[in-house]
């Protein structure tokens, strides 16, 4: 069982974005003192919601200021940006941190920052599969070329080159069997209860049953990015197709995928406290913060009823005493056959007190967790 943090760097009300960042990073410094395998960090532009514009910059600063912890991101926006653009950054990480890096990729939205860095509504639209396609031979091989809709350029040397395999939002079908007809692993939202979790873990499994499987090989260190990743040797030219042959920095081998799921975290000496600090704080943070979403098209897009949100969260994720918050964890890896959560940590909107909810986590859950049966590869059954 793999215990992580989530941070989205999350712009509470009165709080500078500077000093969130920096909060955000001492927060990785806090995890790793409290025994947290990984730390992951968001990505949002132009919004309060989350307040890094570059998660993969974070990601360098906070490896630098650590020895041993896991730091991914979640999710870089690929609609936003060149795909081997992204896998130079993310070599470079997985280079200097000697392999303590993941990168995690979203498709994004139709937000305004296709507009802002002239990717455009296309990339968002239609451009997933092709762009997903050369980052993954961008991070599996030692050259890459492209002759797609989106990219086209003649062959050049990857320098550096890493062997990392991404791991993918998924909030869709469509999404779903992606990432499974390239044996990419999932990240889970915090939007999902158990039920829809294991929903799209079976919708995983039929996708790669019904794809043939992809091929295999591979290591696993326990990071998900590296799970199934081949080492060394010359993977062959990359050519941005779209049509999910690039092999995607080695392949998965048939086992667990090594998806993770996010999940709010908070603990408190009792539940009643622990809820009622939530509500009491995240929808002022919520509420200006998902506005913040604008359609570069001007398209309608539905908006939560934040109280309700705030209420389904506290009661589907471990909010609560450490009792409650263990109980919470090994449900959730009861019914979906999960191995890996990250906790977001930051509901109650204070640098205090999310260091304080890290340490008592990793004191008073984290063992407990650990320490209980792990859980049966349920990702194709769950």
């Amino acid at each position: 069982m793999r215990v992580g943090i989530f941070l989205i760097a999350a712009g509470f009300p009165g709080r500078e974005p500077g000093q969130v960042l920096r909060d955000t990073v001492e927060a990785v410094v806090v995890a790793e003192e409290a025994g947290f395998d990984d730390a992951w960090i968001a990505e949002h532009h132009f919004m309060s919601y989350g307040v890094c514009p570059s998660a993969v910059t974070l990601a360098g600063v906070a490896l630098g200021r650590t020895d041993r912890i896991g730091v991914g991101t979640a999710v870089s926006v690929l609609s936003a940006r060149h795909p081997v653009e992204l896998a130079e950054q993310a070599a470079i990480l997985d280079q200097v941190s000697g392999g303590r890096f993941t990168l995690g990729v979203g498709r994004g939205g139709p937000w305004t920052e296709l507009e802002v860095f002239g990717t455009g509504l296309p990339r968002f639209e239609r451009g997933f599969p092709e762009s997903l396609d050369l980052l993954c031979a961008a991070l599996g091989q030692d050259t890459v070329r492209a002759d797609g809709e989106f990219f086209r350029f003649r062959e050049v040397p990857m320098v550096p080159t890493a062997r990392l395999r991404p791991v993918v939002a998924c909030t869709s079908p469509g999404t779903v069997a992606l990432a499974a007809g390239r044996g990419l692993p999932m990240l889970l939202g915090m939007h999902l209860d158990d039920e829809g979790k294991a929903g799209l873990l079976r919708e995983y499994g039929e996708a790669y049953g019904a794809g043939g499987g992809a091929r295999g090989g591979g290591c696993d260190d326990g990071n998900p990015g590296h799970r199934g990743v081949r080492g060394g040797g010359d993977l062959g030219r990359g050519e941005a197709h779209g049509d999910g042959d690039q092999g995607c920095g080695g392949a998965w081998d048939g086992g667990d995928p090594g998806h993770v799921a996010a999940v709010v975290g908070h603990v408190a000496d009792s539940t009643r406290e622990a809820v009622a600090e939530l509500r009491a704080a995240m929808p002022g943070w919520l509420g200006p913060g998902l506005a913040g979403y604008v359609p570069v098209d001007g398209r309608p897009t539905p908006r939560r009823d934040i109280a309700d949100y705030v209420d389904f969260l506290c009661r589907t994720h471990p909010v609560g005493s450490a009792d409650l918050c263990v109980e919470r964890i090994e449900r959730t890896v009861n019914k979906t056959g999960l191995g890996h959560l990250i906790l977001m940590v930051e509901g109650a909107g204070t640098r205090e007190r999310t260091l304080e909810t890290i340490r008592r986590l990793g004191a008073e859950v984290l063992p407990r967790v650990r320490n209980g049966k792990a859980p049966s590869p349920g990702w194709g059954t769950a």
